[in-house]
């Protein structure tokens, strides 16, 4: 296994997923309200060949969709309280450098990251590798790869 890649990738995701936790909900709420606007299928009518009507595939269709996005929601948050608490384990410089590097990288980090801890490039990248191993470690109980 990839243990530095995959901490990586979950370092990049992280803003996404917790952006996720406000949106999903709203995502859901969008769609109860679209249920509500879907009228009731006519019980008076037969379906044509086994098949439901259009309002009753509308509104399985919301339903699953809701029912998807709740487990997607659920997925989230412990998604985000897994890389939170690994987060947690690191110092203020080691979260710095992963912020920079992966977080929200942005151009000129590393220069930036010399200035602020007053230290050369080639350092700048061992404190990188040192807090992916520590966050790994934190995350899988390992850090073998990084």
């Amino acid at each position: 296994m990839n243990w530095k890649g995959e901490v990586m990738e979950k370092l990049r995701k992280y803003d996404a997923m917790c952006r996720s936790l406000q949106n999903i909900p709203l995502e859901v709420k969008r769609l109860e309200a679209d249920a509500q606007a879907i009228r009731s299928a006519r019980t008076d009518g037969a379906p044509v060949k086994g098949g439901g009507s259009r309002r009753e595939d509308a509104l399985l269709n919301n339903l699953a969709h809701r029912q998807e996005l709740s487990w997607a929601l659920e997925q989230a948050k412990y998604w985000v309280e897994i890389t939170r608490r690994g987060l947690d384990t690191l110092t203020p410089e080691e979260k710095l450098v992963l912020h920079r590097f992966y977080l929200y990288p942005e151009r000129g980090s590393v220069e930036r990251l010399c200035m602020e801890l007053g230290v050369e490039q080639s350092s700048v990248y061992r404190k990188r590798d040192k807090a992916l191993r520590k966050f790994a470690l934190a995350l899988y109980g390992t850090e073998t790869g990084c």
